[in-house]
């Protein structure tokens, strides 16, 4: 046999025994003419010892060997001699002491150091990502997934959810985002899709009589890439029948609450139960419908005192329908003119067209772009209004709303990564309900779903979709986690005439809505129960449970930031009979 034990699991216990084991070569050094190497598999770390005296065979082998070689030996557990013990390894009482060794393979000197971390240019990680998987890192990160998934598989398999398949060629409907098209052999010209997500099959399935059914979804999107975007991605589908809001809620708050304390006990959350904002409280409060709440810094309104207040930016706006708004930095009273026009650039970015601040130094000096412009009593409400003191830096955006709550929602987020407000050991979680349910799209004059479209609107709101739709609210949720959307759901439409009646609204023609999704509203006509469901992403929560900042670093093989697989060279050319079984040309 290649192991009796793994390396990581020996201690004190296990000395006297013969023991076989086997691994890479993780540090190998020699003592005078005694050999030394650290023995790595995934559990862990074993010293090997061979002495020429007593085994030469064996050390002579262990001479050659060279860091990453694949080896199997045997030998005797021995405690290290006095004062020679390892505390950092759990290992660290013993040695073995080799009698035999076979190298199973040798290895080229690796492009990266394995037994170190060490910043690694992430091509190059990516491009022999099999190497990048051996590091301590990696390895961490996909033991944390696996548990993730465990818990959660545990937690609904008790809680009576049945964990379905649903398939990988589908129909292409548009959800969002482009489908990545797959070309059929059989039928030329026509294409599966790979799912966006399983939405309309969770909801068949409701209808199927399944009542509660999850699964480990695989979901394709052809999107531009970020930071937390991947082509294909992983989220817990989650779909259950006879529930209102407050069932799906309740059931993932205490899965997710129950996973932290399970899985992360190091970490801590903020408060359980969570917090509950409305989209509009988000927005007042934080500039974003995914605030991080881990630290204050709220968004302060004072467009009512913008109003002749003698600064023509800030009356202007308010004057064309636009709000003024600012935060408070505190302990950046200090900052020059240049790192304030930095953080001006940085708004623009989002729409944003200037920056105005006040400043108070530590000592008590104020420096302003506008307080010279604003009539004395207006300017001490203002400072009263963000309670200003010595050492504080207030920054206002003057604008159309939604640029004013973009602009200061990302700034508020670049602060608080400077002023070390977000701790990672702290979770906050809170839910965002009551969005709008639908938001009009001005590219193609019409109104879309701010959701998506199977999404139910508010039974009060129903009335206003041939109204006032842009004041109906639907019956949708985002799970939110320090400044990420971790999960998003909603009760969903289950009667023909209100799906037909969305459609109708969004722009869908009748004979379109057939063709694209006839089988839904077939389904619909034969006893769909009220359901609902949710769709937290497995590698969002991931890297925030890792302390990532890119959820690369908890997928195994990921696609680069162009969407590439620069380790096989994907996507790539293919031959061109294959083209041709699948009747397609490609245009230069």
């Amino acid at each position: 046999m290649y192991k009796t034990h793994a390396c990581g699991e020996l201690r004190a216990d296990h000395i006297g025994q013969m023991v076989t084991l086997a691994g890479w070569v993780n540090r190998r050094r020699d003592h005078g003419g005694v050999t030394f190497i650290d023995l790595r598999d995934r559990s862990g770390i074993v010293q090997v010892v061979a002495n020429p005296l007593d085994s030469p065979e064996a050390h002579r082998e262990l001479v050659d060997a060279r860091m990453e070689w694949v080896l199997k030996l045997r030998g005797e557990v021995h405690r290290r001699p006095e004062g020679m013990e390892n505390p950092k390894l759990p290992t660290g009482e013993i040695e073995i002491e080799v009698k035999e060794v076979v190298v199973l393979n040798s290895a080229k000197t690796p492009p990266f150091l394995i037994n170190k971390e060490e910043e690694v240019e992430e091509q190059t990680r990516l491009r022999f990502r099999y190497l990048d998987l051996r590091r301590q890192r990696l390895l961490t990160n996909l033991v944390l997934r696996h548990r993730v998934v465990k818990f959660i598989r545990d937690y609904l398999d008790k809680q009576g959810f049945l964990e379905v398949e649903t398939p990988i060629l589908f129909k292409t409907t548009p959800e969002g985002a482009r489908d990545y098209l797959v070309p059929s052999r059989l039928y030329p010209g026509e294409f599966y899709a790979l799912p966006q997500s399983p939405q309309q099959l969770k909801q068949l399935l409701m209808v199927a009589g399944i009542e509660r059914y999850f699964q480990i979804a695989r979901c394709f999107r052809d999107e531009d890439q970020r930071g937390d975007r991947q082509p294909e991605f992983t989220q817990l589908d989650l779909e259950m029948s006879f529930v209102e809001r407050e069932d799906i809620m309740q059931i993932t708050e205490d899965l997710f609450t129950q996973l932290v304390r399970g899985v992360v006990p190091h970490k801590r959350l903020l408060a359980s139960p969570w917090p509950r904002l409305t989209y509009e409280e988000a927005l007042s409060r934080f500039g974003k419908d995914n605030p991080d709440l881990r630290f204050g810094m709220e968004l302060v309104d004072i467009s009512d005192l913008a109003i002749d207040c003698g600064f023509k930016v800030f009356e202007n706006a308010v004057a064309s329908n636009g709000q003024v708004r600012g935060l408070n930095a505190n302990g950046l009273g200090n900052y020059t003119r240049k790192q304030i026009e930095e953080l001006a650039e940085y708004t623009a970015n989002f729409g944003a067209k200037g920056l105005a601040y006040l400043a108070v130094t530590p000592q008590g000096e104020e420096r302003s772009s506008f307080a010279k412009f604003i009539k004395p009593e207006t300017l001490n409400i203002i400072k009263a209004r963000f309670k200003i003191e010595p050492g504080d830096l207030l920054l206002f955006v003057a604008d159309k709303p939604a640029v004013v709550f973009e602009a200061l929602g990302r700034l508020r987020s670049l602060l608080g990564d400077r002023l070390g407000l977000k701790d990672k050991d702290i979770l906050a979680f809170c839910w965002v309900i009551d969005f709008p349910f639908v938001v009009w799209n001005q590219d193609e004059n019409r109104w879309d779903p701010s959701h998506h479209l199977f999404t139910a609107p508010m039974p009060a709101d129903i009335p206003l979709l041939e109204s006032q739709p842009e004041k109906a609210r639907g019956q949708q949720y985002d799970m939110v986690l320090n400044d990420n959307e971790v999960g998003g759901g909603s009760i969903r439409i289950h009667d023909r005439s209100l799906q037909e009646k969305v459609f109708k609204l969004i722009g869908l023609e009748p004979e379109v809505a057939r063709q694209r999704f006839g089988h839904m509203l077939e389904a619909f006509e034969y006893g769909t129960p009220p359901h609902g469901g949710i769709a937290p992403g497995i590698d969002r929560i991931c890297m925030i449970l890792a302390d990532e900042s890119n959820i690369r670093e908890v997928i195994a093989f990921p696609k680069n930031q162009a969407a590439r697989d620069v380790m096989a060279e994907a996507p790539s050319p293919v031959d061109p009979t294959q083209l041709n079984e699948l009747h397609l040309n490609v245009k230069d």
